[in-house]
């Protein structure tokens, strides 16, 4: 991706697409009744949405840039956090669901460290690496989650007494 406005036009969308798969993940866990699962993806939403807004104001765009389909270059055809969103729904538990979230983060990662090495625009590289290094740590984060809500499973698993009720 040599054209900048087009890279911001990629992450624009990409960042959109995440903040609403964010708040979609939050709505099922406020259905689920995990309400520090929800909280954590309502403040994923909120960066997914602070990423749209620099991007938009890199670009000094005013309102969002319109690509045709065909005009985006998204691997397999499909924007990074879209991809296997489809299993998003109100029976998600939270484990799936932060896997899901990881998965999409890392799919965003991939996108920006790709665009990253490979472009010969130095404004690209550089938007890119900062981009991607934001994704690494969403990324970390949700790893965090993910094994701190698999060790909570294993032992409600291990010990279903009344004691370990409410663990997702």
């Amino acid at each position: 991706m040599e054209d900048i406005n087009v890279f911001l036009a990629h992450a624009v969308e990409l960042e959109r697409e995440a903040a609403r798969r964010y708040e979609e993940l939050a709505d099922s866990m406020r259905t689920d009744g995990n309400t520090e699962v929800e909280k954590f993806f309502r403040q994923m939403a909120i960066f997914s949405r602070k990423h749209l807004a620099l991007a938009m104001e890199r670009g000094g765009f005013r309102q969002l840039p319109v690509l045709a389909a065909e005009g985006y270059a998204w691997p397999d055809g499909i924007s990074p956090e879209q991809f296997d969103w489809i299993g998003v729904d109100c029976m998600i538990d939270a484990n799936n669901a932060l896997e899901l979230a990881r998965d999409g983060e890392r799919r965003g990662h991939a996108f920006y460290a790709d665009i990253a090495s490979t472009t010969g625009d130095p404004e690209v590289r550089m938007m890119a690496q900062e981009f991607a290094a934001e994704e690494a740590e969403h990324v970390a984060e949700l790893e965090k989650w993910i094994g701190r809500y698999a060790s909570q499973t294993e032992k409600h698993r291990l010990d279903p007494s009344p004691n370990n009720a409410g663990i997702e």
